[in-house]
């Protein structure tokens, strides 16, 4: 991953004053108050790589280098912060692991303040928070371009789990090197210097020089420090699980109400909206934004108001026979809530095919983001599903591929997508609609090679060169951890609305089990729109305080 250039406006390089902003006299004086003002000697660490809840730093006088270590272990500063800067970025709002180490420079005079001063400052002036919240962003892009503070991936770049360690990098914001195996001979040094071999691939090389062999998403993310640790003794007013849209609107609205909120989540934020290359009918977004900016800022936000997030954890089942009610994990930890809200979302189904699960991963995806793009660069792909998240991957692979095959067992686009999308791509020549057909082979070596499908109309069977195949078909409820809780409609969403007894409910989003609501596309009927996602997300939460603060007789 290449330092980005000066001529690149989308780098933080290119906006330094609000990356690395002076406050001015008038806000420092403000800022001051709720810290605690230090004199502190030349050389002193501040905060070391992988702690947690870290303090935050304002510099009066003289400076605080960030750095990380080089592969030598000798420490590369990349950032020096002087008077009116200060320290952070995005995990000072969270319990994550931080990724860089801090240190003064000189002897300087600063001001320090722990983590629930620092939240109060940014609540209590928000003029400066803007400040803070932006730096900090901004902060975090540049580390993800420059991979400073991350860590190295080495792997074949088409290998299934090689994709699937990038991609948990990718949504999770953690920036990474990637060394492709099949292409890079400094991956085969660097192979050769740990004494692996290319059949342990992929590997991830941790700036300590540890070495995790394939690791699941769990242990990089415990290893990494995305996940947090829970308390099983502490009980959550509300526990929302699930961080797609629905769930992300309800923790920033149930944190920001003063609800002690926390959002378990089975792989990163965003769900399947997190995967899509642009999101162009949302509101307030008229030239678009992607489904990961759009997911990341929403965490940001959850985090500033104290929402906690525990990333790469799964619940496995809830003990509803008991208030409050208990979620088991599937790393054995357990969470306590006095309400829950379901936002755990549906994933596109799988393609009925003797050889489907041989290729996934290895040429089957399920998203279209930069990193299938790049996968797939000049090569014909082919697209199955006519929902709006199949036009949005189409349009996005046509800027780079060969040519985009988009596969519909329908007539046509105009019932099941946006017109503005059915417009482009009737307009693409790099775009070729096929209605009434099907997938019927699949065939490759270790990756996918050829695909081919069947058109019921003119009876055609086409096969292509084709190495990457996009399903975007349908929708399966991730409610299996449910297990008969509350009840489900005949396709397994959660039924709402409706009490145990049949009667209304008050809220919409009410199932039939007291105080466990649901929002997004996990709930039956629901629009499958991120927008609506995010509605009933923040709606609901004035249903959770009716359900726990219920008004007196």
């Amino acid at each position: 991953m290449a330092i980005p250039s000066e001529n690149d406006p989308s780098s933080p390089m290119n906006r330094r004053e609000q990356t690395f902003p002076h406050l001015n006299e008038e806000m420092s004086a403000r800022l001051v108050k709720y810290g605690v003002e230090e004199v502190v000697p030349a050389g002193t660490m501040l905060f070391r790589r992988g702690e947690r809840r870290v303090d935050y730093f304002f510099v009066i006088e003289g400076s605080i280098e960030v750095y990380d270590t080089a592969e030598d272990g000798t420490p590369n500063i990349f950032v020096v912060h002087g008077p009116n800067q200060f320290t952070g970025e995005v995990d000072l709002f969270s319990e994550r692991k931080i990724m860089v180490n801090g240190r003064t420079g000189m002897e300087t005079r600063l001001v320090r303040m722990n983590p629930t001063s620092f939240r109060k400052l940014v609540s209590g002036e928000p003029d400066i928070g803007e400040i803070i919240m932006r730096a900090f962003i901004l902060r975090r892009v540049g580390l993800i371009q420059s991979g400073q503070g991350g860590v190295i991936l080495a792997g074949s770049a088409h290998a299934a789990d090689t994709v699937r360690l990038r991609s948990f990098l990718i949504r999770n914001g953690y920036p990474y090197r990637l060394l492709d195996t099949d292409i890079d001979e400094d991956a085969r040094h660097l192979l050769d210097g740990f004494g692996l071999d290319p059949g342990e691939c992929p590997v991830v090389i941790m700036p300590d020089r540890r070495v995790l062999r394939c690791p699941t998403n769990g242990e990089l993310a415990d290893d990494l420090g995305i996940s947090i640790e829970l308390d099983k003794d502490h009980v959550h007013d509300v526990v929302v699980v699930g961080a797609g849209p629905a769930g992300l609107a309800a923790a920033v609205y149930a944190a920001s109400e003063g609800l002690d909120t926390l959002v378990i989540e089975a792989l990163a934020p965003g769900g399947q909206a997190g995967t899509s290359s642009k999101i162009e009918n949302y509101l307030g977004f008229p030239t678009g934004i992607s489904g990961q900016a759009l997911s990341g800022r929403a965490q940001v936000q959850a985090m500033k108001f104290g929402a906690h997030m525990a990333i790469a954890r799964t619940v496995e089942s809830v003990d509803c026979g008991r208030h409050p009610y208990r979620l088991s994990l599937d790393d054995g930890s357990v969470a306590s809530a006095r309400a829950i809200v379901i936002a755990t979302g549906a994933r596109y189904r799988k393609l009925e095919h003797v050889d489907y699960e041989r290729f996934e991963g290895q040429g089957i995806h399920y998203a279209a983001t930069a990193m299938e793009a790049q996968l797939c660069a000049g090569e014909e792909v082919a697209v199955v599903g006519g929902g709006n998240s199949a036009g949005q991957a189409a349009m996005f692979l046509a800027r780079t591929v060969a040519h985009v095959h988009i596969l519909v067992r329908g007539g046509g686009l105009a019932a099941t997508m946006s017109d503005y999308l059915v417009q482009r791509i009737q307009q693409s020549p790099r775009i070729t609609l096929h209605t009434h057909c099907q997938i019927d082979h699949l065939d490759g070596d270790t990756y996918l090679r050829e695909v081919g499908w069947a058109c019921q109309v003119d009876g055609k069977q086409v096969r292509k060169k084709i190495g990457a195949l996009f399903v975007m078909i349908g929708a399966e409820p991730n409610t299996a951890w449910l297990q008969g809780c509350l009840d489900l409609d005949k396709k397994g969403f959660v039924l709402t609305g409706r009490d145990a007894d049949g009667y209304a409910t008050p809220s919409p989003y009410a199932t039939t089990l007291r105080g466990v609501f649901a929002v997004g596309d996990v709930r039956s009927g629901s629009v499958k729109r991120v927008a609506s996602g995010v509605g009933e997300g923040s709606v609901v939460v004035q249903a959770i305080h009716r359900f726990l603060n219920p008004a007196p007789l």
